[in-house]
C-alpha cells in the first residue's frame, strides 16, 4: 500500500494529467522528493529550500500540517495527502 497524494489542477500537467498518484512513506518533504523524481518540476513548485512554499497548503488525512510537525509531519503507507495551492484575489474596494 503506498500514501495517495491528491495532485492540485495546476500540477497535473507534471503528472501526465493524473488527479492522484502514488508516494512513499517518510516525511512530507521526503514525499515531494521522491514525488519529483517520478514528476520533475513537481518539488520546485511545492517547496523551496526543504520547505513548502507559504501560498501553498499540504493536508494529511484533512489535517493541515502546519498545525502537525510541518515539512517533517509523518506520512505512512495507506495515509491521504493533499496538496492545495492557497487562492488568493478580488480586487480592493470590491464588493462582496
Amino acid at each position: 500500500m503506498a500514501v495517495k497524494v491528491r495532485i492540485p489542477t495546476p500540477l497535473q500537467r507534471l503528472t501526465q494529467g493524473k488527479e492522484e498518484v502514488d508516494g512513499t512513506a517518510g516525511t512530507v518533504m521526503s514525499l515531494v522528493s521522491s514525488l519529483d523524481k517520478l514528476y520533475p518540476g513537481l518539488a520546485e513548485r511545492v517547496s523551496e529550500n526543504g520547505k513548502i512554499r507559504r501560498f501553498v497548503n499540504i493536508y494529511v488525512n484533512d489535517e493541515d500540517i502546519r498545525f502537525l510537525n510541518a515539512e517533517e509531519t509523518q506520512v505512512k503507507d495507506g495515509d491521504e495527502v493533499s496538496i492545495v495551492p492557497a487562492i488568493a484575489g478580488g480586487a480592493p474596494g470590491a464588493a462582496i
